[in-house]
């Protein structure tokens, strides 16, 4: 802080403000670049301050938006995502995004009006009991009742989204509160004895590790979005290489390690590579580095990793040994632990024999499609958006089909370049994310890959992304239909197409008209790679609608209840 800022600061501690001034002022000394809300009766005199404070607010076109957006930014930034939404509904809305966050481990700082404090509990207009409905998913909560605790719960909310685990921590303002005075002081240290995260892991546990390496015949590495979130991409790469181990990522770990490293097996789970599952299964020692080892991952656990040593290395205790059990449980930050085990320069055990069987399982089985240039077939055009990009874009996706083939085929050498949704798996998230994402790195390429369905439940931000001029590229892959929903039921539901299909889809091109952004369409490769090149080659938004395969698969797959090494659809 420089001495100017600390003199402003001194000046406002002696002076009364209100707790909407209280709340910008705190903004400014955690340096939030952007804050991404929606007004409404309960933040009106917090908007009313952020008139002419200097700090950037986008205002999006749905409290969701707003969310996803500010989980787009963090997740590229590293810095936490803010959001203002109003009482009520204006709260309510932003359920699935603080959901979506704390599963998926995002920093969020979320303000939420709130009716005056005494008619709390009257069901007053626009009154809803924020603090239970978000308590079971956010990192914390507060509800402010005293003007004097306002920066102290400002400062901890910040402190606690950032810290351990990453999450969403949300601030329940009643309205007077914004409006009652006193005075400002944002220096006070955080002091939360009940919370004190594990950065540094313990030596006895990390030695435990290293033999176990030296011993191993078959190991593997499982990275999980925990290595990006500690910002450890280097240390994993110098140990992998240091150790000779090959690596697996989860769905989220995707550009943790570089895809075109000869270590790389793929991403794991229901719609993993063979390689990477058929390595999961058979390893003699698995390193989880910052995975949850959730369900899509694991398969039946039954069958997970049966013949292995499992080693767990995480910041959050409460995930290890909670789906798996694990031999060598290392509490701690990853960066901290991979440093660790670098410094200790263990000697790998004799692993050839296991090199040359994952080199013939990555030959023998590799991600394939039957392509056909009359179409546009969806793995096609997620190939030809990696070529175009060079693979340096930032991309964001909804969740579904065109999700595992992003996640398949665009092939990710770098971290902070993939953002999705995970754990929760939201609809709606990748066109409101990207602009998040853009924001974060204003000078970024930014790709947001969806589906026709999960276009549809955010649209509206296309107006956000035109207002700003955010050269985002969105790539919808048509299929007129839920795309995963049909798979599953054409596999395992004998062909009833309960409601998945949407034959009768808007004119996609006209709607980004509408909305003044460019669009193009394409039904076939030729046509394809012509709009691809002209909408990469402006600085412009641009929508482009690719009519794709409509019964195209996602495979490999791992059907529910099956183990990792049950996958169908391995060969054409």
């Amino acid at each position: 802080m420089t001495t100017k800022m600390k003199v402003e600061e001194k000046r406002l501690q002696k002076t009364k403000i209100s707790g909407a001034s209280m709340l910008v002022e705190a903004l400014k000394a955690e340096k939030v670049e952007v804050i991404f809300g929606y007004p409404g009766g309960a933040v009106l005199p917090i908007y009313d301050k952020l008139y002419d404070s200097g700090v950037f607010h986008v205002l999006t076109r749905h409290e969701q938006g707003a969310i996803h957006a500010a989980e787009g930014y963090a997740r590229i930034s590293g810095k936490p995502g803010v959001v203002i939404a109003t009482s009520g509904p204006g709260a309510t809305n932003i359920v699935t995004g603080l959901t979506d966050a704390l599963i998926d481990s995002i920093p969020l700082v979320v303000f939420t009006g709130q009716v005056a404090t005494h008619v709390i509990g009257s069901d007053a207009f626009q009154e809803a009991d924020v603090v239970g409905i978000t308590m079971p998913i956010t990192k914390h909560n507060y509800q402010v009742r005293d003007i004097n605790e306002l920066p102290r719960i400002i400062k901890e909310a910040f402190h606690i989204a950032t810290t351990g685990r990453p999450g969403p921590v949300l601030i329940d303002i009643p309205k007077d509160i914004t409006t009652l005075e006193a005075e400002f002081d944002y220096e006070q240290e955080v002091k939360l004895p009940g919370y004190q995260p594990t950065i540094r892991p313990n030596h006895l546990q990390i030695r435990k590790l290293v033999e176990a390496v030296s011993q191993a015949k078959k190991p593997v590495i499982l990275a999980g979005a925990g290595v990006l979130h500690a910002n450890a991409a280097d240390e994993l790469k110098q140990y992998a290489e240091q150790q000779n181990i090959p690596v697996v990522h989860t769905l989220l770990g995707l550009g943790g390690f570089p895809a075109d490293h000869p270590l790389f097996l793929g991403m794991a789970g229901m719609h993993g590579t063979y390689t990477a599952n058929m390595a999961l299964y058979e390893c003699d020692l698995l390193i989880n580095i910052g995975a949850r080892f959730d369900d899509r991952v694991t398969g039946n656990l039954k069958y997970f990793a049966p013949k292995a040593t499992v080693a767990h290395i995480d910041i959050d205790p409460a995930e290890i040994g909670k789906n798996v059990p694990t031999q060598i449980p290392v509490v701690g930050d990853a960066k901290e632990a991979l440093k660790e085990l670098i410094h200790q320069e263990g000697k790998p055990g004799d692993t050839a024999a296991w090199h040359e069987q994952l080199r013939k399982w990555k030959q023998e089985y590799p991600l394939m499609y039957k392509n056909d240039a009359n179409t546009i077939k969806p793995q096609k055009l997620i190939e030809l958006i990696y070529e175009l990009t060079g693979g340096e874009a930032i991309v964001t996706t909804d969740v579904g089909q065109h999700q595992m083939w992003t996640a398949q085929y665009y092939k990710f050498t770098k971290p902070h370049r993939w953002v999705t949704s995970g754990g929760l798996g939201t609809m709606g998230f990748g066109l409101p994310a990207a602009i998040g994402a853009q924001l974060a790195e204003p000078k970024a390429t930014v790709v947001s890959i969806v589906g026709d369905a999960g276009f549809q439940m955010t649209l509206q931000e296309l107006s956000v992304i035109h207002e700003l001029n955010l050269p985002i590229k969105i790539v919808i892959v048509n299929n007129q239909s839920l795309g995963m929903v049909r798979q599953w039921q054409e596999i395992f539901y004998e062909k009833r197409y309960s409601h998945s299909l949407i034959p009768n889809q808007p004119d996609f091109v006209k709607l980004a008209e509408a909305y003044k952004i460019k669009g193009f369409r394409a039904k076939n490769e030729e046509e394809a790679v012509r709009v691809l090149k002209e909408a990469f080659s402006t600085n412009e938004p641009v929508l482009l609608d690719f009519h794709v395969t409509a019964d195209e698969n996602v495979y490999p797959m791992v059907a529910p209840g099956k183990g990792l090494h049950e996958m169908v659809g391995v060969k054409l």
